[in-house]
C-alpha cells in the first residue's frame, strides 16, 4: 500500500514537472501594440463624431407618441398614400424605418433599413418625418436620444 502511494507521488510529481516544462516551452506573448495617435488638427468637424450624446436602443422610460401606440398607428395610416407605380405592379411588402427620437421628442435621422422598392420606401419616409413630437425617453431622470425600427406594411386590397 505504502509502494502504491509512493509511485502515485513519483507520477504526480512527474506529470507537475512535465506540464511546468511544457509551459516554459511556450513562446512569450507577442508585446501589445504602440498606442496609435492620431493628428486631429486636419479633421474637419464633419467627420468628427460627438460620443458625448449617445443614441439608446432601450431606456428605462420609452418615447412615447402623443396618444400612445393606437394614435401612431392611425396616424401613420391616415397619412400614407399607396405609391401609384407599386399598386400598377402589385407590389405588397413590408418597409422597415429606422429613426431616433431626439432629447426634444422631434424625430430624426430617418432611413430605410428594409426596402420594398416601387416608390414605398420614399412614402414610408415621408410619413415618418411628418410625425409630430413625442415624449422623449428617459435614462437616468435625463432626456436621451432613442432610436427605433418601426415596420410599415403595403397591402393592397
Amino acid at each position: 500500500m505504502k509502494m502504491k502511494r509512493i509511485l502515485s507521488l513519483v507520477l504526480l510529481l512527474a506529470g507537475l514537472e512535465y506540464a511546468s516544462a511544457q509551459v516554459a516551452q511556450d513562446p512569450p506573448p507577442p508585446p501589445p501594440p504602440p498606442p496609435v495617435q492620431m493628428d486631429t488638427t486636419h479633421v474637419s468637424p464633419v467627420e468628427q463624431k460627438d460620443t458625448s450624446d449617445p443614441v439608446y436602443n432601450i431606456v428605462e422610460v420609452m418615447p412615447e407618441f402623443p396618444g400612445g401606440l393606437d394614435s401612431l398607428f392611425k396616424f401613420i395610416s391616415h397619412h400614407i398614400r399607396y405609391p401609384r407605380q407599386a399598386r400598377r405592379k402589385g407590389i405588397e411588402g413590408k418597409v422597415i424605418i429606422q429613426f431616433v427620437i431626439t432629447e426634444t421628442g422631434e424625430v430624426s435621422e430617418a432611413k430605410v433599413v428594409n426596402s420594398v422598392g416601387y416608390g414605398c420606401d420614399e412614402e414610408a419616409l415621408r410619413v415618418i418625418n411628418m410625425l409630430p413630437k413625442w415624449t422623449p425617453g428617459k435614462q437616468r431622470g435625463k432626456a436621451v436620444k432613442v432610436r427605433f425600427n418601426l415596420p410599415i406594411r403595403f397591402k393592397l386590397g
